[in-house]
């Protein structure tokens, strides 16, 4: 299964209707839970999220709402007694925050510490791009490897079945006839994550080709001077972002509490997002990855 569970949509200090940022991407096997803000232990309630789903936990920044709800959640694993390793992604530059908030946890998880000072990929197909906050911040992009998918008339009319079907995948060539004689790609799914940044070259390589981006919307299109000026982006430059990677679907996150109707704000990102299918998220909205689609070259 691949799904985005939200579970919070706020920036800098929650509302009534909106909790800390809060983001579980359930991935196949594993559980990437991304800048788990303060109350994301009770919303992960909420969303019937159980801790022992979570098995990486990525920090973009250090800032209080991307990162205040990790000791709480850490404690959460240890009294459900998660039996698997936990792997803590975050900047380098913030460890000495990381270390005092997982000190504060109930001990009892293997808890695995990976600071990065670079992009790169930092986990199998994980990842790392640095953004443009006011304090050292990455991005997440997950990729999985492209595939190939059989075609049966194909393999039938080749002569080609049962344990030899497998070898040609191996090895690419079976006597005369190629993999690509057979079978046709299957692109591989990717997700990206941007979260607290001016627009950058960072965030464009994180979003290149996704089939689901999540991004600040923090600001509307009318209050980009105050974007600029505290390093974030508005809704039409998210949406501008999503055009400009071909994304798939763009999810809007890490609203103002000035706006209390985000309606306008998907607006904005939507007139500038091309092709996208924008959503404005809510907390404890579950949004399902879409079909493979053609890579946009």
């Amino acid at each position: 299964m691949r799904e985005l569970v939200v579970l919070g949509t706020a920036s800098q200090v929650p509302t009534r209707d909106r909790n800390h940022n809060g983001y579980l991407l359930r991935w196949d096997g594993d559980g990437l839970l991304f800048d788990p803000g303060e109350g994301t232990q009770r919303q992960m309630i909420g969303a019937g999220v159980s801790a022992t789903q979570i098995t990486r936990i990525c920090l973009t920044h250090v800032h209080g709402d991307h990162c205040y709800g990790l000791p709480g959640v850490l404690s959460r694993m240890a009294l459900d007694r998660v039996p698997h390793p936990v792997h803590l992604h975050f900047p380098a530059s913030g460890e000495v925050v990381v270390r005092a908030l997982v000190a504060l946890a109930t001990p009892g998880v293997d808890l695995r510490l990976h600071p990065h000072d670079d992009g790169g990929e930092v986990a199998p197909g994980l990842h790392v791009r640095p953004l443009d906050h006011r304090i050292e911040a990455y991005g997440y992009r997950l990729v999985e490897p492209d595939g190939r998918t059989m075609l049966p008339a194909r393999l039938q009319a080749a002569g080609i079945e049962g344990p030899d079907v497998g070898r040609l995948q191996r090895e690419g060539r079976l006597g005369g006839v190629r993999l690509d004689d057979v079978s046709v790609t299957r692109p591989g799914q990717r997700f990206a994550f941007v979260m607290d940044t001016a627009p950058c070259a960072g965030a464009e390589e994180l979003v290149d080709g996704a089939d689901v981006l999540v991004a600040e919307a923090t600001f509307a299109d009318d209050d980009a001077d105050l974007a600029a000026r505290y390093r974030h982006l508005t809704a039409g430059q998210a949406g501008e972002l999503a055009r400009r990677g071909g994304v798939g679907t763009l999810v809007l996150t890490h609203f103002s509490a000035r706006y209390g109707d985000v309606a306008p704000l998907a607006e904005q990102a939507r007139a500038r997002s091309g092709d996208a299918t924008v959503i404005a998220a809510n907390d404890l909205d579950r949004i399902g990855f879409p079909g493979r689609r053609a890579r946009r070259a």
